[in-house]
């Protein structure tokens, strides 16, 4: 039994990836650790006390560990007025009905951040693991003093030593086959986009903590391969989202099952931070156009985003899905899922 499934009290170091935006359902993140493997709340989006009941509501449902996953705080950029007319333009020839946001300012997320942290040491999760950026120390000290085990996520070797320095347990190795947000924090010369298959053993053999292999793994051979690199535990998000505990929209889950490794890219036109999802006409569409910073684009794009879900209209969707597509499954329970990844 490895580092990982002792500190944690798992059977499987098996990480459900905590993925936000609804999708993390308590009957998702319960069923995964019931299974023996960690569940985890995609917390970054949720207000503080909407968070508590989220964990209430996956207390219920399971007495094994789970995690909560939430969003470092970034510096809201400044931008012109006209920048956002100009994009709120945009988004309305895209969408018509739409109501457009005059206001993106009303994001009140870093406030937020505090109290959420509040509620995870309140309500004793396992542990918390956090994406794009290191937490502030005085966080990390905090939830250490709690018995509250602190995850980082990492694009580069250089961002995985500046997380280690920090104080935090493990790792999240986010290679650029991984579906959703790119986790990456420290800029480069590129753009971070290193493979699984590169980041793992490089990121093991500098770092002196354990490291969570993530990107393109949706089977027990990529779970393998992941061990074998130097990973000492695996974390998987596309092949849960079809599961029929997931709170992934039905149009999301079909296109998903739908499409193959060729039809995802890396796109900034939701959000505003990088992100791979399925190619969409959206996505097509605002190619040319450059988008405002993260969180402002994401804030702006909210109203387009829910119309699509609402009209089950996947070409103006945020479909988040990594490149191992072929190997999602259909519709099926996370426990067969887990079954096929464990046996």
């Amino acid at each position: 039994m490895g580092t990982i499934q002792k500190e944690l009290g798992i059977t499987y170091p098996i990480f459900q990836a905590g993925m936000a935006g609804g999708i993390t359902t308590p009957e998702l993140v319960a069923a995964v650790s019931n299974f023996g493997a960690f569940g985890q709340i995609g917390a970054g989006y949720l207000t503080a006390e909407e968070l508590r009941d989220a964990i209430r509501e996956v207390k219920k449902r399971t007495n094994k560990p789970f995690g909560v996953n939430l969003f470092v705080p970034e510096p809201t950029q400044d931008v012109n007025k006209s920048d956002i007319e100009m994009m709120n333009e945009q988004l309305l020839q895209i969408s018509p009905t739409i109501q457009p946001v005059t206001d993106p300012s009303g994001d009140k997320h870093n406030e937020e951040y505090v109290k959420q942290i509040e509620v995870v040491v309140e309500e004793g999760v396992t542990a918390c693991s956090f994406t794009f950026g290191s937490p502030q120390l005085d966080v990390i000290h905090c939830l250490k003093i709690e018995g509250i085990k602190v995850i980082g996520t990492a694009t580069t070797v250089e961002e995985g030593m500046m997380l280690e320095e920090s104080g935090v347990h493990y790792i999240v190795a986010q290679g650029s086959e991984a579906g959703g947000h790119r986790g990456t924090f420290i800029a480069t010369k590129g753009d971070a986009l290193i493979g699984t298959i590169a980041l793992v053993p490089q990121m093991a053999d500098h770092l002196h903590i354990p490291v969570i292999a993530a990107g393109g793994i949706a089977d027990k051979r990529g779970i393998e391969a992941a061990y074998i690199l130097g990973a000492e535990g695996v974390q998987l998000g596309s092949v849960f989202l079809p599961c029929n505990e997931s709170g992934a929209n039905p149009t999301y889950k079909k296109t998903l099952i739908a499409k193959n490794e060729s039809d995802t890219a890396i796109t900034k036109a939701f959000s505003g931070k990088w992100a791979r999802g399925i190619q969409n006409e959206f996505m097509e569409k605002m190619k040319e156009v450059s988008v405002l910073p993260y969180p402002l684009q994401n804030t702006l794009t909210k109203a387009l985003r829910a119309k699509a879900a609402k009209d089950q209209n996947p070409e103006k969707m945020s479909l988040w899905a990594g490149q191992a597509l072929r190997l999602v499954t259909d519709e099926c329970s996370v426990a067969e899922v887990l079954t096929k990844l464990t046996t």
